[in-house]
């Protein structure tokens, strides 16, 4: 018996592929709904601003406090007034005039004389001094030659006059150390010797010798003689 159904009119042949579809079309609705969303519309107008809702501000009531004004001043004291009597005799005061007269002598006024102005001795440091004392033989070059010379020439005289045998003597030994300070004056002579040394011995011979440097040319300050200090430090060693 032959079969009554076409075969091209099979639907289960393609019931798979419905139900995948229909499958992912439900997913997408459910997918769908859970997401959907709705707001609410408000018409709103930022373009008006309502003064309605604005709070009245309570302003408290101040009652104004009235000073009292202040006392009126005491009354002036009235014036003592003292009566004079017109018996009491006023002392007059009476001026007399300078203005001389013919009858009166001229008194002759002698001259007085004043006494010459004593010149300060002013002392410039031999350092800055402009035109430096001289030293017999340092008479060429420049100031700062002459400086030098003289510097080397003082020297010189201290260590040939110098008695280097008297620490010994003393009873000193190793390095000694003697400061001397002394001025030439404005006429060149060595003056205001004085000697700092470790024994008083020392500073005596240190004076001593200081005492015989020869006349120099003094020291000029802007043309002038001048005072200029001058140190000079005495080293030696004493042989044991």
């Amino acid at each position: 018996m032959e079969p009554k159904k076409n075969p091209k009119a099979n639907v289960g042949r393609n019931s798979s592929l419905y139900f995948a579809i229909g499958l992912a079309l439900m997913l997408f609705l459910t997918n769908f709904a859970i997401n959907f969303k709705t707001y609410d519309k408000v018409n709103v107008d930022i373009g008006m601003v309502s003064m309605d809702e604005e709070l009245d501000e309570e302003i408290p009531i101040t009652n104004q406090l009235q000073t009292p004004p202040p006392p009126p001043p005491p009354p002036a004291a009235p014036e003592v007034i003292e009566v004079v009597e017109d018996e009491e005799e006023v002392v007059e005061t009476v001026i007399e005039s300078t203005e001389s007269n013919q009858e009166q002598k001229i008194v002759k006024v002698e001259a007085v004389k004043v006494a010459p102005s004593i010149e300060e001795d002013v002392e410039v440091p031999f350092a800055v001094i402009e035109n430096v004392p001289v030293f017999p033989g340092c008479e060429g070059g420049d100031n700062n030659a002459k400086r030098n010379c003289m510097s080397k020439k003082i020297q010189d005289f201290v260590n040939k006059k110098f008695n280097t045998d008297l620490a010994g003597e003393l009873g000193l030994s190793g390095r000694q150390r003697i400061n001397v300070i002394f001025k030439i004056d404005k006429s060149g002579e060595v003056v205001g010797i004085r000697a700092r040394a470790p024994h008083p011995g020392l500073e005596k011979e240190a004076a001593r010798v200081i005492g015989m440097l020869p006349k120099m040319q003094p020291g000029k300050q802007r043309g002038k003689a001048v005072t200029v200090p001058y140190s000079l430090p005495i080293i030696f060693q004493v042989q044991d």
